[in-house]
Parts: structure tokens; C-alpha cells; sequence
């Protein structure tokens, strides 16, 4: 089977980790705080720290713990002292890969990132030497289920910056997509108009992609990447990895 899109590859492997509750609630729970340190307390101002709590409301975070990480990121509560380090490098056929981590051991992060990546015959390199590749853009993942057209849904996109809209039948969702700065004012005329949508996030997409057509190489890829995001304390891979099935 040829074809597959890009978000069909990336919520493969999403949906292998969300099956991993703790730790997926462990990753939002690390946002929230970091956003609260870096931000304050309050979302009027701090949209990182929004964003995170939305996301961990989507994933059914309990109200009191997406609270109780706010007060530690915000210093009213004792915590661990969080920061964010990217790593960058390449896998297993030359794929360009990012690793978005926020960890309280640089240390013991770097030395488990390092392992994976020799273990899959992988390289880490120096900050910048893929990054150059890859380009943010906002996603917002919408349920067809609800009581609005497509065609509504895809004029909202549009007249607020949208760049391209998907229908995904078999997922049974539409896809948006618009650059970084036009993401928000999609993502709020969606709100004000009480459409919810599944995800949305700021994530980065590469320009060019490696093209794999082998499934014992997208199977080495896919173990690559989930080695990778079962790791505690990374949040985020991004890679140039396509697929087309034989």
C-alpha cells in the first residue's frame, strides 16, 4: 500500500505511546510546570502554560494534578527543577531526528539518548546539524463526528491562514495545518465556534523527507522511535522518516 501521510506515520506511533497512560500523563505533567516556571501561574499571558493544560485535559488529566504541577512550576510547591535540552542526530538510515526533552539529570538523559541512537547504528551530533531541516508549523486534528460540515469546518481554516486541510476517512478526522503564527487564531475561531478537536499543537515538520519502502526497515525505524519516546523524560521526536508500504 503506497501513500501513507505524513500524520498517518506520526499518529502510528503516537498511538503506541498513548496506550502508556502513566507515562504519557507523567511527559504532560512535566509541561505544565515547566510552563509555569517559565511563565507564571496564570494562563492570561502565558499561552505555553494554556496550551499544556489543554492538552492535558484532552488526555484526561485529573484537574488536581494539572494544579498541583501548576503551584510546583510556579515555586508554591516543592518540585523537581526541570529543563529542556534538544538533542539532535541521525538514525537508522541516515534519518534526521530531534529529541525534545525536559529532564531534572542531564546526565542520565544524555547518556540514555546517546545508547539509543549507537544501539540503532545512529549518531548524535552538535546542536543545529538537523534542525536546519525541519520548520514549525501549528496542527489541529478535528473528529468528523460532530454536527458540522466539512465545508464549514474548512472555510473557518482557511479564512484564518490555514495552508492545507485533510480529510482522513479512515481515522475519521479532518487535519489543519497553517504556519506558527496563524495556528492560534485558527485554533480559537474553532473554540468560539464549540468545534473540538482532538489535538493541537506547534510541532516541527521537515522539508524533505527520507522515503523508506521496506518493512524490515520501517520496522527498525518505528523500534527506533518508540525507544526513543518511551525514554521518561523525552516529550517530543521528530523525524524525516516517510513511509510507502510495499
Amino acid at each position: 500500500m503506497a501513500g501513507h501521510s505524513k500524520w498517518h506515520n506520526i499518529q502510528a506511533r503516537k498511538s503506541k505511546v498513548d496506550a502508556k497512560r502513566s507515562k504519557i500523563f507523567t511527559k504532560l505533567i512535566k509541561e505544565i510546570s515547566v510552563a509555569a516556571k517559565m511563565g507564571g501561574s496564570s494562563i492570561e499571558g502565558n499561552s505555553k502554560l494554556k496550551d499544556a493544560i489543554e492538552k492535558a485535559q484532552h488526555n484526561n488529566v485529573p484537574r488536581e494534578t494539572i494544579e498541583r504541577a501548576i503551584k510546583k512550576g510556579a515555586g508554591e510547591l516543592t518540585g523537581d527543577n526541570y529543563e529542556t535540552l534538544i538533542y539532535e542526530g541521525y538514525g537508522p538510515f541516515g534519518v534526521a531526528v530531534i529529541v525534545k526533552t525536559l529532564t531534572d539529570n542531564k546526565n542520565r538523559t544524555a547518556g540514555n539518548i546517546r545508547h539509543i541512537f549507537s544501539k540503532f547504528s545512529g549518531n548524535l551530533g552538535s546542536s543545529g546539524c538537523v534542525s536546519y531541516m525541519f520548520k514549525e508549523i501549528g496542527e489541529i486534528v478535528v473528529d468528523r463526528s460532530q454536527d458540522i460540515s466539512e465545508d464549514e469546518i474548512m472555510e473557518i481554516a482557511f479564512n484564518y491562514g490555514a495552508d492545507d486541510f485533510q480529510t482522513h476517512e479512515k481515522e475519521n478526522v479532518y487535519v489543519i495545518k497553517s504556519n506558527a503564527d496563524n495556528f492560534k487564531k485558527i485554533k480559537d475561531e474553532l473554540d468560539s465556534e464549540n468545534i473540538d478537536f482532538l489535538e493541537a499543537e506547534i510541532r516541527l515538520q521537515a522539508d524533505t523527507n527520507v522515503l523508506l519502502t521496506s518493512d524490515e526497515d520501517i520496522e527498525k525505524i518505528e523500534k527506533f522511535i518508540d525507544m526513543l519516546e518511551d525514554d521518561e523524560d523525552v516529550q517530543e521526536v521528530y523525524c524525516n522518516a516517510e513511509y510507502e508500504f510495499e
